[in-house]
């Protein structure tokens, strides 16, 4: 499976162009600051529901990642099950990363 979208996640992170933690993200999302969220396959089933739910609202564009795991390691952190993308370019980026491996 092609993993470069978590070293462009991991790039967004460093470059302060993410958020983290479940109310800042739908913070962000109702203030129209999120461009793509990621949310991990493994999340709860309110989290996911919970963040779909205002992503579709808000038509914030969302994809479901790797696990958790997976996500938390591309940003260094530890237990991240969503990570907003806030900056245009690396949403492109990663969202046509996440074609290229589904289609993979």
């Amino acid at each position: 499976m092609n993993k470069s979208y978590l070293n462009m996640i991991g790039l967004a992170f460093r470059a302060g162009k993410c958020t983290v933690g479940e109310e800042s993200i739908v913070k962000d999302i109702k203030r129209q600051n999120i461009k793509l969220l990621i949310i991990a396959n493994d999340a709860s089933e309110n989290t996911h529901k919970k963040l779909t739910d205002k992503s579709k609202h808000y038509n914030v564009p969302y994809v479901i990642g790797d696990n958790r795991e997976v996500l938390s390691q591309a940003i260094g952190k530890v237990g991240r099950v969503a990570i907003g993308i806030t900056d245009s370019g690396f949403a492109k980026k990663i969202a046509s990363l996440l074609d290229q491996t589904n289609r993979g």
